[in-house]
């Protein structure tokens, strides 16, 4: 065993291989290096990227050793970038870091090439008048951007791309897709073989339910016609049928788990798995009308498409896999295997379909591999797409959704969080009026307090909400937060960030689709579609 599956053994139980791999040849660029900037770094140098680029020319204060645990007493007055790197490279020996001793802003103007050597951008403690440009110019270099902030009890966290599509989605319910609807002609021998009638005790007892499934299937069919069972009245009849087949002693049944099983589980055959609707609309998405510019995944997508509606009836392939099932050791290995040959056999049939679309565009039929494909169609069912407005659209007042912020104000789980992303604007818009931020001053706490009052009236008018009610608590408390960084929501605000940059890196997961109000002050969350 190699020593980094060792050392990364944990997170490759979660994200595999292939996906360890990814990570180990992430280059991220990050700006800024307070402390919400090395908390996320942290958990993605113990991750194991390849390397990381801080950029910042501030100095250390004694303000920072108040709220950076990646900063030493002995660094106060040197730069804040170069300290933070030196001790978060203690963290993992394998992972590489820089720094480059100049502002983000200054960077930005001067050079926005920089950012296209790297694959992920973090954009750390910046307004959102920089966001704009920086979303920008990572749009222009098809690079992934994300922006976290730290704000008093408040955190902010939003990507922005043009699309983000995932592969493997890994939901929390994974719908199992045996066929028991729709079984192929192998299955249904295979079934139609097994003498329930004639067989021993024991292995009577030990018959895959996916096969007493099925054989009920057939004889159901034979005595109802090619139905299945609809009705409650017919459900419970079939279920009686399966328990009647159980094997008695003096006419009391003999415990049998595997038609337990089927009892339990025929709500597989009655409720089959139709195709998601996020799927679905990928089916349907204009970018499976080819061009040479797409992607590996619509090209898959695509093939997909034809796979589904031209060759299998509307169904999407198989996966392959089957539950754990009380049986034989033959019994399930074989009925694994049926399932595993007609997976391939899907396989196949979209990878024909891949190299007639490749080259349709002028592409090599082999510049996909199988394995791609492979993993494409097992995860056909999990497909997602993930699509971002600019960060000027968002706050733009002729595009702002301003009905689905109307909702969040209106509701009362999400009324504060929804109010706090309003006044993050606020005070955005307060530092750039003001050249300060509210509440830095301990002398105009009180004149701070009316003035955001005002320009949180503003961002309400702009933002297509009117005269929204935003509790003059939490406008007191923006301003008593005076824009500072609390190591205690940096480090969740890190956690958080770090987690959604492995989803971009290695394609799995579904990331967050919306802006991210963490709110410190009530221990709750929101992601707000606006």
């Amino acid at each position: 065993m190699k020593a980094s599956a060792k050392k990364y053994d944990r997170q490759l139980r979660i994200w595999g291989a292939h996906g360890q791999t990814a990570l180990e040849a992430a280059r991220v660029c990050v700006l800024g290096s307070a402390c919400t900037a090395t908390e996320t770094l942290k958990n993605l140098v113990l991750g194991g990227i390849a390397s990381f680029t801080v950029i910042d020319d501030a100095k250390v204060q004694a303000s920072d050793l108040g709220n950076n645990f990646l900063l030493e007493a002995s660094a106060l007055g040197q730069n804040r970038a170069a300290a933070a790197t030196e001790l978060l490279l203690e963290l993992n020996e394998n992972v590489a870091g820089s720094y480059v001793e100049e502002s983000p802003e200054h960077l930005l103007a001067s050079n926005p090439r920089f950012f296209a050597d790297f694959q992920l951008i973090l954009a750390t403690q910046m307004t959102e008048s920089i966001h704009i440009k920086l979303d920008q110019i990572c749009r222009d270099l098809q690079i992934p951007l994300i922006c976290i902030r730290s704000y008093g009890l408040v955190g902010y966290l939003r990507a922005s791309l043009p699309e983000h599509t995932v592969i493997e989605s890994k939901p929390e319910n994974k719908l199992e897709d045996l066929r028991f609807n729709k079984p192929w002609p192998k299955l249904e021998e295979y079934a139609a073989s097994m003498d329930l009638e004639n067989i021993d005790d024991v292995t009577h007892r030990h018959v895959p339910y996916g096969i007493l499934l099925l054989k009920a299937v057939q004889q159901w069919q034979k005595q109802h016609g090619s139905i299945l069972p609809a009705s409650g009245k017919e459900k419970a009849a079939f279920r009686s049928m399966l328990k009647s087949w159980q094997r008695c002693i003096d006419g009391v049944p003999i415990e049998a788990e595997n038609f337990g099983e089927a009892i339990s589980n025929a709500h597989k055959l009655f409720y089959p798995p139709t195709i998601p609707p996020e799927v679905k609309q990928i089916l349907e998405d204009e970018r499976t009308s080819l061009t040479a510019s797409s992607s590996d995944f619509w090209i898959l997508a695509a093939a997909l498409k034809q796979f589904v509606y031209d060759d299998n009836g509307g169904d999407l392939p198989l996966e392959g896999s089957i539950p754990d099932m009380t049986s034989t050791t033959d019994m399930y290995l074989q009925l694994q295997r049926l399932y595993r040959e007609q997976a391939d056999l899907d396989i196949s049939a979209v990878e024909r379909h891949m190299h007639v679309l490749l080259k349709n565009i002028g592409r090599s039929p082999a510049s996909i591999p199988r394995s791609s494909v492979s993993a494409f169609v097992k995860n056909a069912r999990n497909l997602r797409v993930v699509r971002y407005r600019t960060l000027e659209e968002e706050l733009q007042a002729e595009t702002v959704r301003s009905g689905a912020l109307r909702q969040a104000l209106a509701a009362e789980d999400t009324v504060a969080n929804a109010s706090l992303y309003l006044l993050l604007r606020a005070v955005d818009r307060f530092q750039g009026t003001y050249h300060r931020f509210p509440g830095t001053f301990d002398g105009e706490l009180e004149e701070d307090v009316a003035l955001l009052k005002t320009t949180m009236a503003s961002v309400a008018a702009d933002s297509g909400v009117g005269t929204a009610a935003v509790s003059d608590d939490l406008i007191e408390e923006m301003v008593r937060f005076g824009a500072s960084e609390l190591h205690v929501v940096a480090a969740i605000m890190g956690g958080i960030a770090a987690q959604e940059i492995i989803k971009f890196i290695t394609r799995q997961f579904v990331p967050v689709g919306g802006t991210l109000i963490y709110n410190a002050m009530a221990s709750t969350s929101s992601v707000l579609r606006v």
